[in-house]
Parts: C-alpha cells; sequence; structure tokens
C-alpha cells in the first residue's frame, strides 16, 4: 500500500520483546511480498501461527474449467441470469473467464463464507450491490455498494454478508499482486497529484479483531504443480488474535465514486480511466463524467483494436452510450478479445453528438494474454451478441 499505518498495540522497537499480561511473549508474524524486499506488514499474535493440527485435501464445489474462446468471437454474459441462492461469497464464486494471469468470477452470496487464504496472489472484490463486514487477521472492514476490496496474498478473511438483500460481487483473482499504477505514485509510494484518487479516499482496518476458540479451519487456495490445489488447514487457535500490526501491507478499500475521472476536448483513451495494475492486466473504472467539448468531439469511443489485450467489461450502473440496442444492460460482461475491432454500436456515434455528459458506471478488466472461457460465463452467455453490429438498432 502507498502509506504505513498502525493498529493496535506494538511494542517500540520492531522484533524484541514484546510480552503479554501472563508474561508470555506475543508470537511475531512479518508478512511481505518480494522476500524481505518489498512491502510487509509486522503483526503480533497471541499464539503461534504455524500452530496447524491436520491438513486435508480440499474439493471446491465450483471446480475451474476453461476452453478457448475459439472460434474467435465478442461475447457478452449476462452474470444476473447466475442468481443462486444459499451461496456464499467465496465458495460460491462462478468462474466466468480466465487465462495465467487472472481469473474473473461473478458471485451471488446470502450467507457467511469460510475463513479463507489465496496463496496464489491479490484478490479485487468489486460489489455491485449488497454489503458484507470482511473480517481479517488485521482487522475488519465494512464494504457496500461501489467498493472495490483489496486482499493481499495470504490474508486469511472471511466475507459475512449484511442487510436486505444478497452480495453481488465481481472477482478478479490475480497471480500476483494488485496495485495503484505505478505512474500515479512517487519513488516512496505517495499518490500523486495528478492521481485520480488520493490516500484521503482508502479505507483500511482501524481496530484489532480478537476472536477466541481452537481448532478453527482455513481453506488455502495454492500453487501446485500444474495448476491450483485446495488445502484445509486446522489451526490449534483462531488466526484472528492479532492485538496488534503496522506496516504497508493490508486489506483496504476504494469505492468507485471517490475516482475522479480525466476528460478532455476531445475522447480520451481508456487508460485515463485506470484505477489498478496486476500482473499482465489493468481495471479501470469508467464513472459519471463531463465528456469531449471540443465543438466537433463525437463522445463516445472510436473503433479500435486492441492488438494486444483482451478486453472485459462490466456494466453496474448508470445508461451505457455506446451500447445501447446490444442487449447489455446492468450486470453485463462484455468480451472484446483481441484479433477483433470493437466499437460503439451502430447509431451510436451519431446520437452522442452534442452530448455534454455521461451517466454510466462501468469495471473493465484489460489482459494482455487471451481469456479463456468458464463453466458458467458459457452458461449465461447471449449467443446473438457478436452480430449486433451487422444490423442498424437504435
Amino acid at each position: 500500500m502507498p502509506y504505513y499505518r498502525r493498529i493496535g498495540e506494538i511494542p517500540r522497537k520492531r522484533h524484541t520483546q514484546f510480552r503479554q499480561p501472563d508474561g508470555s511473549l506475543y508470537a511475531e508474524e512479518l508478512m511481505g511480498v518480494e522476500g524481505f524486499s518489498s512491502d510487509s506488514s509486522l503483526l503480533y499474535h497471541r499464539h503461534l501461527p504455524t500452530a496447524i493440527t491436520a491438513s486435508d485435501v480440499f474439493t471446491p464445489p465450483q471446480p475451474l474449467t476453461r476452453e478457448a474462446n475459439l472460434p474467435l468471437k465478442p461475447r457478452h454474459l449476462s452474470t444476473h441470469k447466475l442468481d443462486v441462492s444459499g451461496a456464499d461469497p467465496i465458495l460460491g464464486r462462478q468462474h466466468l473467464l480466465a487465462n495465467e494471469d487472472c481469473r474473473i468470477s461473478y458471485a451471488v452470496a446470502d450467507t457467511p463464507s469460510p475463513l479463507y487464504r489465496n496463496a496464489i496472489g491479490d484478490e479485487c472484490v468489486y460489489v455491485e450491490s449488497g454489503s458484507a463486514r470482511v473480517e481479517t487477521s488485521f482487522g475488519a472492514l465494512d464494504i457496500g455498494q461501489g467498493d472495490y476490496l483489496i486482499i493481499p496474498t495470504s490474508t486469511i478473511h472471511r466475507i459475512v454478508p449484511t442487510g436486505d438483500g444478497p452480495l453481488r460481487t465481481l472477482v478478479i483473482e490475480a497471480t500476483g499482486h494488485i496495485t495503484p499504477p505505478k505512474r500515479y505514485l512517487s519513488v516512496r509510494g505517495q499518490l500523486l497529484e495528478h492521481a485520480p484518487y488520493c490516500e484521503r479516499d482508502i479505507r483500511g482496518p482501524e481496530e484489532p479483531l480478537l476472536v477466541d476458540g481452537e481448532e478453527a479451519e482455513v481453506l488455502v487456495q495454492h500453487r501446485i504443480r500444474g495448476g491450483i490445489g485446495w488445502t484445509k488447514f486446522t489451526y490449534a487457535n483462531h488466526p484472528f488474535d492479532v492485538v496488534g500490526w503496522d506496516g504497508h501491507l493490508y486489506p483496504w478499500v476504494f469505492n468507485i465514486a471517490d475516482f475522479e475521472p480525466i476528460t478532455g476536448r476531445v475522447h480520451q483513451p481508456p487508460p485515463v480511466h485506470q484505477t489498478f495494475e496486476g500482473p499482465n492486466f489493468v481495471i479501470c473504472s469508467f464513472v459519471p463524467r463531463k465528456v469531449d467539448y471540443h465543438e466537433l468531439a463525437i463522445p463516445v469511443p472510436y473503433n479500435h483494436h486492441n492488438v494486444d489485450s483482451d478486453e472485459v467489461l462490466f456494466y453496474t450502473g448508470g445508461n451505457y452510450e455506446a451500447r445501447k440496442g446490444s442487449g447489455i444492460g446492468q450486470g453485463s460482461i462484455s468480451l472484446h478479445p483481441s484479433g477483433f475491432t470493437h466499437g460503439p454500436q451502430p447509431g451510436a456515434a451519431e446520437r452522442a453528438i452534442g452530448v455534454d455528459y455521461f451517466d454510466e458506471l462501468a469495471v473493465m478488466v484489460d489482459t494482455f494474454r487471451p481469456l479463456d472461457l468458464c463453466d458458467a460465463g458459457l452458461r449465461c452467455e447471449d449467443p446473438g451478441y457478436a452480430w449486433t453490429w451487422a444490423r442498424r438498432t437504435g
């Protein structure tokens, strides 16, 4: 994370004696990325974080299956066709798209998740609707509509839906780390003046979350030779026993409504909307904004062919002018793969002339390796989408 945070009780000097009321030592845990060469946090546990009493193979209810986008064509996935009941926000994730760098899934959840640790990479959870309390070893966070939740690799956590309706989330699971774009950061990690958000917009844990208990089960997703494995650890003591921590690595939340859009006289390309970067992919936010003000401007996107990337757009609010007439609606996901030139629907460019404001909300994921289609993605596909540019609509 770009800035230092300190929560709960910690000693004045790191790696020194820090004793509990009974005189025993608190157990230090250094959680860091890139070995000892990058961001880290130092946590102080009541019990040993290494004490496990069992380790068992676990079979997830939604195994990851993939098939190539063949024949190559643009796709439209209607995620609201995947509504279910009795699912939790982690094991209930339904995989839509995946490649070697990330997996994109959708979840509709109304029950608490188990304790979970993703030991493969960071996760970005975007809340389409609903609310939840995210319990972690760093403390708790409340999330709601429009929130991006960034969970660092190997953070033990669980997600508990709150409120009356289900929790709907789009989830991007990385094989590395998800951070603000480097161009937004100073060499020392401060968000710069030209960045579309700043540290004031970021929420982190504010106090320790202490849970007593023994024999706590934690599901771990981890790397194995040739793919992904799942293991169920049983810990001797509940992992939420951290009395304090400090550092730059922790789960955090940023709401899409706090993204300050960058606009211009003529249409601006997607990099101005970039919010995060991951290994071989970027995440962008398209928010309500004033649009192009040149007297001859055409506010909708021009036809474009991103020869190095697949473009995924999750439509999560407002009216998306460029897609009018294509069948795209709330909860839709479009996949425009490299090898295909895409752009606004027929008639959209003419309709947009003179428009000065777009009321649209969408999350974009651009990947630099091709995305495969997963089982849930195929089940909710609109088979007619690829041909919508060949007929005039609207």
